[in-house]
C-alpha cells in the first residue's frame, strides 16, 4: 500500500511511496514507518507520555509520515486529525486489508474468566485463531502473547487478524478488556458474537476512575455485537437486553443444573438447542459461568450441542490458570490471581480440595492502583495459612514499600507471613515448607513471559520455576518430584 492510498480517508494529500508499517510505539518504527502520534493516558501514579514527543526518534528511525493532534510542520507529510487513536485503529484496518471482513469475530469480556471464557470458547469452534493475554492460537499453533496486554494496540490486533484470514481460517475470538475498548484497539471491529461474563465494579478504578465509566467501556463491545451472550448477574442487565442477546446463568436460557466437583466439574449443560451432561476438567465452581458462557456463544454460532459436550470433556485447560504443576505428595497450583478479588477465588476454590494447609505465594504489582496492594494482604491473612509475600512485576516503585504495605494489610487480620523479595527465592521457601495434604498456591504471574524490575523485563517462566524448586527438594530428599495436571 502506498502512503497516498493510506491517507485518502483522512482527506491529506500524500505522495505515492510504499509503506512498510505503522505504529504508535518510536521504538518499533523502521524505514517506511507510519509514526502515529499518541497522547498518553494519564494514571495516579505517573505522568503521562504523550507520542508527540517521541515525533524527532521516529523520524530519526526513517519515518516517513506522522500522523498526530497538534498543530505541527515536519520535514515529512504530516496528518492532523482530532483523535489519533481512533486513526491508528483505522489506518491499521486500512492497511492490513480490512481483514475482519473475512472472519467471524467472537469478542469476550467481563471483569474475571475472560481468559478462560476465550480458550474455552476458541476450544469449541476448533479450527478459528484466538487472540488473549494467555497466548496466541491461529488454529493450533500456539504462540506467546503480543505485549503486557490483553488486548495488544491496533496494529498488532489487525496483523494479527490478517494472518488468521491468509491461513484461511473464518472465525477468531478475541479477549477484549475494558482498557481495549476505552483506547480504541478493537475501533472498527464488528463482532458476530460480544460474549459479556461478568462484572466486578471495583475493578481497574485507578484507569477508569468510577465503576459506570469501567462499565460503559466494556458494554462498547455488546454495542458493536451482532448478538450479545449475557451473564444474568450483569449490572444493568436490562439496558444491555436491548440489543439482540443469549443469557446464560440462574434463569438464562443457558444454565448449569446439579453442580458438584469430582474429578473436575460435573453438571447438566441445559439450553434452547437440548441440555446434556457435562465433564469439565477444571478446578473451582466459578469455572462453570465460562463454560456456560463460552458454550452458549459457540451454540449460537451454530456448533452442534454434541460438539459441545464432546470438546468440553476434553478442554485442555488454560496455562497459567489453576494449573497444577503437582498433585501428590503435596499440591503446587499456579494461577494469574493478582487482585484482592481474583485471590479470594482462587483460594476459596482451593480450600475444600486442601486436607492440609493453603501456602500462599504472592506479590502486588507497582505502578498500579495501591489498594490493590492491601487487598491482597488483607485476603491473604484470612483465606491462607501462611503467605510468602515477594515480587510481581514492581516496575519503578520500590519493592519494600510495597511488601510493608501489603504487611501491614495482613497483620491487621492476624495472619502469618514473611516477606521473600526475590520471587524464585519465596517460591522455593514455600515448596521446601509444604506438607503432605499441603496446596502452595503461586499466585499473579500465572502465564507471563517476563518479569518487571525496575526498567528491565526478565524472562519468567512460573512453572519452571516451581519445577526447579520441585527438583531441589526431590533432590534433597532424595526423590524425584512428580508432575501432574487436573
Amino acid at each position: 500500500m502506498t502512503l497516498k492510498e493510506l491517507f485518502a480517508p483522512l482527506g491529506q494529500e500524500a505522495p505515492p511511496l510504499p509503506v512498510r508499517g505503522l505504529t504508535q510505539d518510536s521504538r518499533r518504527v523502521e524505514p517506511g514507518f507510519v509514526f502515529v502520534a499518541v497522547p498518553g493516558v494519564p494514571l495516579p501514579h505517573r505522568r503521562p507520555l504523550d507520542g508527540h514527543a517521541f515525533i524527532p526518534e521516529a523520524l530519526r528511525r526513517g519515518a516517513i509520515a506522522v500522523v498526530g493532534e497538534q498543530d505541527l510542520t515536519l520535514p515529512v507529510p504530516y496528518a492532523r486529525v482530532a483523535d489519533s487513536r481512533q486513526a491508528l485503529a483505522l489506518l491499521a484496518r486500512r492497511f492490513y486489508g480490512e481483514p475482519d471482513r473475512a472472519l467471524r469475530l467472537f469478542g469476550v469480556t467481563g471483569s474475571k474468566g475472560k481468559s478462560t471464557t476465550a480458550f474455552l470458547l476458541h476450544h469449541l469452534l476448533e479450527e478459528a485463531a484466538l487472540l488473549s493475554t494467555v497466548g496466541l492460537r491461529l488454529g493450533g499453533e500456539a504462540r506467546p502473547p503480543i505485549g503486557h496486554f490483553t488486548t495488544p494496540e491496533a496494529p498488532e490486533v489487525y496483523a494479527f487478524l490478517r494472518e488468521a484470514a491468509d491461513r484461511g481460517l473464518r472465525e477468531a475470538v478475541l479477549e477484549v478488556s475494558s482498557h481495549a475498548l476505552a483506547l480504541k484497539r478493537v475501533e472498527g471491529l464488528t463482532f458476530r458474537v460480544g460474549v459479556f461474563v461478568n462484572f466486578y465494579p471495583d475493578d481497574h478504578l485507578d484507569f477508569h476512575g468510577t465503576p459506570e465509566a469501567y462499565f460503559n467501556a466494556k458494554t462498547l463491545l455488546v454495542e458493536r455485537s451482532d448478538l450479545a451472550v449475557l451473564n444474568t448477574s450483569l449490572t444493568h442487565l436490562e439496558r444491555l437486553r436491548q440489543r439482540p442477546h443469549l443469557l446464560f446463568g440462574p434463569g438464562g436460557e443457558v444454565w448449569a443444573e446439579g453442580v458438584r466437583e469430582e474429578e473436575g466439574l460435573r453438571f447438566t449443560l441445559h439450553t434452547p438447542w437440548g441440555k446434556g451432561e457435562v465433564h469439565l476438567p477444571l478446578i473451582g465452581a466459578h469455572n462453570v459461568e465460562n463454560a456456560l458462557a463460552a458454550s452458549a456463544a459457540a451454540l449460537a454460532a451454530g456448533v452442534p450441542l454434541e460438539k459441545v459436550l464432546e470438546r468440553l470433556s476434553g478442554f485442555p485447560g488454560v496455562p497459567g490458570r489453576m494449573e497444577v504443576v503437582q498433585e501428590k505428595p503435596f499440591r503446587v497450583v499456579i494461577d494469574f490471581a493478582h487482585t484482592g478479588k481474583s485471590l479470594e477465588a482462587a483460594l476459596r476454590t482451593l480450600r475444600p480440595t486442601t486436607q492440609g494447609r493453603l501456602l500462599l505465594v504472592v506479590g502486588a504489582a507497582g505502578e498500579r492502583d495501591p489498594r490493590r496492594r492491601e487487598d491482597i494482604g488483607r485476603v491473604a491473612a484470612r483465606l491462607a495459612d501462611k503467605a510468602f509475600f515477594t515480587e510481581e512485576d514492581h516496575r519503578t516503585e520500590d519493592l519494600g514499600a510495597i511488601l510493608e504495605a501489603m504487611a501491614r494489610a495482613a497483620a491487621a487480620e492476624g495472619g502469618r507471613f514473611e516477606l521473600v523479595p526475590d520471587r524464585e527465592e519465596a517460591i522455593l521457601k514455600a515448596i521446601l515448607e509444604a506438607q503432605e495434604g499441603d496446596t502452595v498456591l503461586l499466585a499473579g504471574k500465572g502465564h507471563e513471559a517476563t518479569l518487571e524490575r525496575g526498567q528491565e523485563a526478565l524472562p519468567w517462566n512460573e512453572r519452571e520455576v516451581a519445577l526447579k524448586a520441585l527438583r531441589l527438594r526431590a533432590k534433597a530428599e532424595g526423590s524425584s518430584p512428580r508432575e501432574g495436571g487436573a
